[in-house]
């Protein structure tokens, strides 16, 4: 039987001169978008996070199962306990587990074991994904879960700047500690990326080295 459709009442269509205008204010906006490891611990309101989640939650995935799960972190307690856990891994990724080149590609940003942020931005966001969903009280196979729990983590990620907070990604190898600490420890979910997010601290900095962007010919062939 095939599903009711609605017609679509809510695009959008501009000039071409104004989707240019629209194209290149876009552009000079996610330019300003870096990573920061030097966060304020000034408080940000709850609300601020939570629609950045739901613009994240409207991202295209696969078969509409939304396969993602957040998980906010303010409590001081369970950003201590992450730092912690955090920490210990990276003393070995840093101490050789990484391996020479990947330690001599980070060379330029500056990156080290010591991961403060974790308990100084006011924010932690812990992405899941989930292979399977219920609906209808079946529990039902979900598809595309990567490529659709990235595409939730990039909108996630540009919804924080565009609401004028700085962001860093981390990804501790391996994760599965994130899955206790935020009682997510089950066979169906799995932690996928933390995003930190808050305001930069005062005198933060960003690598010469993390501004250098490709060119569009280097990016990208028009055929």
């Amino acid at each position: 039987m095939s599903q009711a459709h609605l017609p679509l009442t809510d695009f959008i269509e501009y000039s071409p001169d104004e989707m240019l205008k629209r194209a290149q204010d876009n552009y000079q906006q996610v330019k300003r978008r870096h990573s920061i490891r030097a966060f304020s611990d000034r408080a940000v309101p709850q609300a601020i996070i939570e629609q950045c989640i739901l613009a994240a939650g409207t991202a295209p995935n696969g078969a509409n199962h939304q396969p993602w799960h957040f998980v906010a972190i303010n409590s001081p307690q369970i950003k201590a306990q992450i730092r912690q856990q955090a920490e210990a891994l990276e003393q070995a990724f840093y101490a050789g587990r990484a391996g020479e080149e990947w330690l001599d590609a980070l060379k330029p940003l500056g990156t080290n074991a010591d991961k403060p942020y974790l308990e100084h931005a006011p924010w932690l966001i812990a992405v899941f994904s989930k292979k399977r969903t219920e609906e209808s009280g079946e529990q039902k196979s979900n598809y595309y879960v990567h490529e659709s729990v990235g595409i939730a983590t990039g909108f996630l990620i540009q919804a924080l700047h565009h609401a004028g907070l700085g962001t860093l990604t981390h990804t501790p190898k391996p994760m599965s500690f994130l899955s206790k600490v935020c009682g997510r420890d089950n066979d169906n979910e799995r932690p996928y990326m933390l995003i930190i997010a808050g305001y930069p601290a005062d005198g933060a900095t960003i690598p010469q080295y993390a501004i250098e962007k490709k060119s569009l010919a280097e990016i990208c062939d028009f055929i």
